[in-house]
Order: structure tokens, then C-alpha cells, then sequence
């Protein structure tokens, strides 16, 4: 990417769920960000920590980084100009795509270096 993606740090605390393949979906109206994925081998639901489904394994404390979208679906390179520094700067990182844009999940105690890292690699990061 030749120029600096603009991301939004969101406000939520997030969680990162994992529940069984046969489990019924936990689809509801929701605010800020919910995910849900089905693949043969699992139930995987990204929420507000305070809705994470009864039963799920959870990983909590995650806050999302929100590119400014709407993305063109062709465009090359968006996760790996995000994914890198975030490598570098030795943070752990949970993608996640939508139709119209990418978020990037990083640990709550990860948040200032993740964003010291992106800007620092040319990315814009609001609010800070």
C-alpha cells in the first residue's frame, strides 16, 4: 500500500468465542461489532464481552482497530500493510472482514503499541 490506511480504534471490549460445530447460533441484534462463522469443525462468534454465549471458550479483552471503508474488494495488500507492523511490533493480532471493510482485533494491553506501530508504518489511527 502506498499510502496510510485511516483505522478507528472502537470502544468495545471484545470477545473471541469458540463453541461447537452443532451449536445453535447466538445470532441477535446486537451493537458494535458481532460475527458469527460456521466452518465444519466450529462455531466462532466475535462480540461484546458482556453478550459472549453461555458455554463458549473465550478469549476476552480484544479491542478492534476498523479500517475506514468501504474497501474495493480487489484492492491487494490492505491486512498484510497491517498485519507487518503489527508482527514487528510483536502484537498479536484477529482479522476480520466484512463486506465493506477489515478489522483487526489486538489485545486490550496491546492497544498503544499497536497503534504506535501503525502510525509509525504510515497508517492513521483515531481516536488516540
Amino acid at each position: 500500500m502506498s499510502n496510510g490506511l485511516e483505522l478507528q480504534l472502537l470502544p468495545d471490549r471484545l470477545a473471541v468465542c469458540r463453541l461447537d460445530a452443532t451449536d445453535e447460533s447466538p445470532l441477535r441484534a446486537a451493537s458494535g461489532v458481532f460475527s458469527v462463522t460456521r466452518t465444519a469443525d466450529e462455531l466462532s462468534v466475535i462480540c461484546p464481552e458482556d453478550d459472549a454465549p453461555e458455554g463458549a471458550e473465550v478469549s476476552a479483552g480484544w479491542r478492534a482497530l476498523k479500517v475506514r471503508g468501504p474497501l474495493d474488494h480487489t484492492a491487494a495488500g490492505v491486512l498484510a500493510s497491517i498485519a507487518g507492523p503489527l508482527a514487528e511490533a510483536r502484537v498479536a493480532l484477529f482479522p476480520l472482514a466484512t463486506f465493506d471493510t477489515d478489522y483487526v482485533l489486538v489485545q486490550e494491553s496491546d492497544v498503544d503499541r499497536a497503534t504506535g506501530a501503525l502510525e509509525a508504518a504510515g497508517h492513521r489511527v483515531a481516536p488516540r
